[in-house]
C-alpha cells in the first residue's frame, strides 16, 4: 500500500485556485500515477503526476499529464467525463464503508458521487459541486479528440466537508487512490497511484485505495 503525506500549507489558506497551482508544486507532496493494472490490454501510459496539500478547509491537487490524445468532449458537470482526457480521485474516511469519487476531464468538467456500493450510490448536488474549485490550463471549451502530443494541467481544491471531514478535527488519515483514463478514446488506458489487482479494469476498489495521512 502506498503512503503520501498531505502537508498543510497556509498560502493556500487564502491564494486563488490559479495561484494555488503552483503553490502545490512548491510546498506539495508529488506522487505519480503509473500502475499499468492491465498492461496486456491497456498498455498505454500517457505520464501522470500530481502534487497534493491541503489548506485549513480543502484538499488541493494538481494533475500534470503528458500524452499523445487529447479529448473534451463533455463540458458540463455530471457528464460522463471518464471518457473524455480523464484524471479521478476517489477516497473514504478510514472509519467507513462507502466512499466517494471525483472524475475531472481535461476542462475540469466533474462526475461525482457518493457510494455505499458501486451500483448504490448518489450523485453530488449542482450546490456541492459548484463548491469544487478548478482550474484547468487548458481551458474550459469543450473539443473533439486530437491526436499528437499534449501537456496539461488541472488543479482542483475539494473542501473537507464534502468528504465529511471535520476541518477541525482532521483524522489522522483518510484512504483513496488516483487514476488517469480516458475511455472512448485512440488510446484508452487506465492506470492508478496505487496498483489495483483486478482481472479487468475497476476503479471503484477501495480494497486498493492507499492512505493519504494528514501532516
Amino acid at each position: 500500500m502506498k503512503i503520501i503525506d498531505v502537508p498543510y500549507t497556509s498560502r493556500l489558506d487564502s491564494a486563488s485556485i490559479e495561484v494555488a497551482s503552483d503553490i502545490l508544486e512548491e510546498e506539495g507532496s508529488a506522487g505519480s500515477i503509473e500502475s499499468v493494472n492491465w498492461p496486456l490490454r491497456y498498455p498505454y501510459k500517457p505520464l501522470t503526476s500530481f502534487y497534493i496539500a491541503r489548506s485549513e478547509d480543502a484538499i488541493f491537487i494538481k494533475y500534470a499529464v503528458n500524452g499523445n490524445v487529447l479529448c473534451a468532449v463533455y463540458s458540463k458537470d455530471q457528464d460522463p467525463v471518464w471518457k473524455d482526457s480523464c484524471v479521478e480521485f476517489f477516497c473514504k474516511r478510514a472509519d467507513q464503508e462507502g466512499y466517494m469519487n471525483f472524475e475531472f476531464n481535461c476542462i475540469g468538467a466533474c462526475y461525482s458521487a457518493k457510494h455505499v456500493t458501486r451500483q448504490e450510490s448518489t450523485k453530488r448536488t449542482p450546490e456541492e459541486l459548484n463548491q469544487i474549485l478548478r482550474f484547468p490550463s487548458i481551458g474550459t471549451k469543450a473539443f473533439q479528440e486530437m491526436e499528437g502530443n499534449f501537456e496539461w494541467e488541472l488543479t482542483v481544491a475539494i473542501p473537507f466537508a464534502l468528504l465529511g471531514i471535520d476541518s477541525h478535527h482532521l483524522p489522522e488519515k483518510i484512504l483513496g487512490n488516483f487514476y488517469k483514463c480516458a475511455d472512448d478514446t485512440a488510446f484508452q488506458h487506465y492506470l492508478s497511484w496505487n496498483p489495483i489487482l483486478t482481472p479487468n479494469p475497476d476503479f471503484h476498489r477501495p480494497e486498493f485505495f492507499g492512505e493519504l495521512r494528514f501532516v
